[in-house]
């Protein structure tokens, strides 16, 4: 079966796309199957010159937005990108990015296509007053869920939580389909360590949906309740130069270490204790997966995915967004109580194992992929 693969970023890109589809091909390297990758390189901008018309709403409503006219001319650049470069035939095409998505479907209109919704780009710009809720972009990049639905063969997302998200945008919510991502097992080595200061750990793109701001007022509360800690912040992004200036202003800059963009955090996040990520949305949170897989007790928010994998006072601890005492009172439990901390971080790695292993993940996906098999019908 020759299967592709569309993402829209270079697979090296952070994230949960790119943390779960190129380790897939490796599960995939058999004569049954034959799997390509592709997506748009981030010098092809400016290119596409192709007239766009969509057939379930006038994107032109809309059009006068810099950010819609932003989409619309990258969603051109990937179709000429690929008139460009492809000319394989494919059994099944499975798309990572609604741009990918819709202009697969234009250059292969009589592949069946499957679409995964990884993440809500309108709500990240929302959160990070990037656009207004209900505002011309809001309003466009909710219709394209619908789009999507109507060119697309299987819609698909990776919690339950963004499925009942995408519900009022589409016509049959009923017939999505969820599968989570799945993480290479081989890639996360749990390691015996003995940290005299507890140390903290979290890794994001630092904008303002990923609540970084309320994990340093918690940890300036925790500093004033005399607990000592390190917390690591490995990520990149537009906040950074703000939140530095926050930490320095709480008097936590000497707490807090900030590492930039590292390729894999993977290698170094089983030398941590505890990781933290206060979210304001998360479609999944794929970095929580990841940080059970390499044995941390997890702190995260109530939001999207995230209740889906962290079952609170079970396997990790959950609060409500935006609150940093409570936010405070969660770390102060798994950094006074290591034993507290050693017995929910065990039976985090059990559930990431079990339910994320890429693995059983690839397994769901072939079961998926083989109703499209050339001869069968979907």
């Amino acid at each position: 079966m020759n299967l592709l693969q569309a993402l829209f970023f270079p697979p090296e890109q952070p994230g949960g796309v790119s943390s779960m589809i190129p380790y897939l091909q490796e599960r995939f390297r058999s004569s049954r199957w034959d799997m390509d990758l592709f997506w748009l390189p981030k010098r092809i901008r400016g290119k596409g010159r192709e007239e766009v018309s969509f057939e379930t709403f006038d994107w032109t409503l809309y059009g006068e937005s810099p950010v819609v006219q932003k989409y619309i001319q990258t969603y051109k650049d990937y179709i000429w990108w690929t008139k460009l470069r492809m000319s394989k035939n494919y059994d099944l095409i499975h798309a990572h990015h609604p741009i990918a998505g819709l202009a697969m479907k234009k250059i292969y209109p009589g592949v069946p296509l499957i679409q995964t919704l990884h993440s809500s780009y309108e709500r990240e710009l929302i959160l990070n007053g990037a656009i207004l809720e209900g505002g011309l972009e809001h309003k466009f990049l909710v219709s394209i869920y619908r789009e999507l639905e109507h060119v697309s063969d299987r819609l698909m997302t990776v919690s339950r939580s963004f499925a009942d998200y995408l519900a009022p945008y589409i016509d049959q919510p009923d017939r999505i389909g969820v599968i989570p991502n799945g993480f290479d097992e081989k890639r996360f080595k749990p390691v015996p360590h003995d940290n005299d200061i507890p140390q903290l750990v979290t890794v994001t793109r630092l904008v303002p949906a990923k609540g970084i701001d309320t994990l340093f007022k918690a940890c300036a509360e925790l500093k004033k309740r005399n607990h000592e800690y390190v917390l690591h912040i490995i990520g990149d992004g537009p906040s950074r130069a703000e939140l530095e200036q926050l930490a320095q202003n709480l008097g936590i800059y000497n707490e807090t270490i900030f590492y930039g963009y590292t390729l894999h955090p993977e290698e170094f996040m089983p030398f941590f204790d505890i990781f933290v990520l206060p979210s304001r949305a998360e479609a999944f949170g794929s970095v929580f997966a990841e940080a059970a897989l390499s044995c941390l007790a997890l702190v995260g928010t109530n939001v999207g995915g995230i209740p889906e994998q962290i079952e609170d006072g079970v396997n990790g601890l959950l609060v409500d967004p935006d609150n940093e005492v409570a936010l405070a009172d969660a770390l102060e439990k798994v950094i006074s109580d290591p034993g507290y901390r050693y017995e929910l971080s065990r039976s985090a790695w059990d559930k990431a194992k079990s339910l994320y292993s890429l693995t059983r993940v690839a397994n769901e996906l072939k079961k998926t992929y083989l109703q499209y098999q050339p001869g069968t019908k979907g």
